[in-house]
């Protein structure tokens, strides 16, 4: 199946073809020389379980520059493509995959709060994070690296290395921070617009020459496996079954498409419903196969609000939640 891969997937990963699990970096590289400013001596993880992906530092560029067109105004987005849309203090914004996937971060600000969107595709984990921690911005872009084959990112202002899937620093002066997250839907560009019509949309970046629409990662989500070695894999459901995440719990996506809705017990609903492509299906993103719309919101006093969720490879999940459970029934 990597065969039927596009050409670019392929040029980024055969410079570590020949890693194995517990290898760190490519062999022969000198660390100092990309990362003079990272302190490699604190540390919240073991670094043999980082490895190069394959680009150098922001070879995948982070956008820190971003463009906004209002819906209205915005053309070339199928309905059912995937977006990662986000509300603050009255604006609220849409980053489609079709961007997101040629990139990988985005760097931002909404109405004064500073933000960075995020999505790793070897993880299918989207996340929006505050970058302002104890009184200071950070701007985030790529290492190259990955751990548990999630993104590692880096941030400009001390040259730490952050868990994306986590928002963890595990590498550098930072080192044990976390980043806040927050609440944010993954759902189909018709979602966002029906619910903000008046909403804004990120526009491609100038002079990118990225070709926006199309998936470089040709059927990942049907392989058997990701890219890159995994220690363990869960054992009741496929490593590349989507699952739906709260924090440390997960539910099979399949699990939540057959019920419609799930209410736990100390008040999430969790629902499904239909019209939504997989940006990691089909080379062209528009064409993916329909895996649809998850929201999970909590009952409060004042009605239903949105949470943090994921919806995930079911492999990263177990990776950085190895004890927790995944309900498949």
């Amino acid at each position: 199946m990597i065969a039927r891969l596009t050409t670019l997937v392929l040029f980024l990963i055969m410079p570590v073809t020949h890693l194995v699990a517990g290898q760190t970096f490519l062999f022969g590289e000198d660390l100092s020389r990309e990362w003079p400013n990272t302190d490699f001596d604190k540390t919240t993880v073991d670094l043999s379980e980082i490895f190069s992906g394959g680009p150098p530092r922001d070879g995948i560029p982070p956008i820190d520059d971003p463009r906004f067109a209002s819906v209205t105004k915005t053309k070339g987005i199928s309905g059912t493509e995937p977006v990662i849309s986000i509300e603050i203090n009255g604006t609220a914004r849409a980053y489609p995959f079709r961007i997101l996937i040629w990139h990988e971060v985005v760097n931002d600000e909404i109405e004064g709060v500073p933000i960075t969107i995020t999505f790793c595709p070897l993880c299918n984990a989207a996340i929006v994070f505050d970058r302002e921690l104890d009184g200071r911005i950070y701007d985030f872009g790529t290492t190259g690296r990955l751990r548990n084959s999630d993104l590692v990112m880096w941030d400009r202002q001390t040259e730490s290395w952050w868990q994306q899937f986590t928002g963890e620093a595990i590498v550098g002066e930072m080192a044990g921070a976390r980043l806040k997250k927050r609440p944010a839907r993954i759902e189909s560009y018709n979602d966002f617009k029906k619910r903000h019509p008046e909403g804004e949309v990120l526009q491609e970046p100038a002079r990118a020459f990225r070709p926006y629409g199309l998936n470089p990662y040709e059927l990942y989500d049907s392989m058997s496996g990701p890219f890159f070695a995994i220690a363990e894999m869960p054992d009741n459901i496929s490593a590349m079954a989507r699952v739906v995440s709260v924090d440390d719990r997960a539910w099979a996506l399949n699990y939540v498409r057959g019920k419609g809705r799930i209410e736990t017990e100390d008040g999430l609903i969790i629902t499904w419903h239909q019209g939504q492509n997989s940006a990691l299906d089909h080379r062209l993103i528009d064409e993916g196969r329909d895996v649809g719309t998850i929201l999970v919101q909590r009952k409060t006093a004042g009605g239903l609000e949105d949470v943090v969720y994921g919806v995930d490879f079911a492999f990263a999940f177990h990776a950085f939640y190895p004890e927790s459970e995944i309900i498949v029934e």
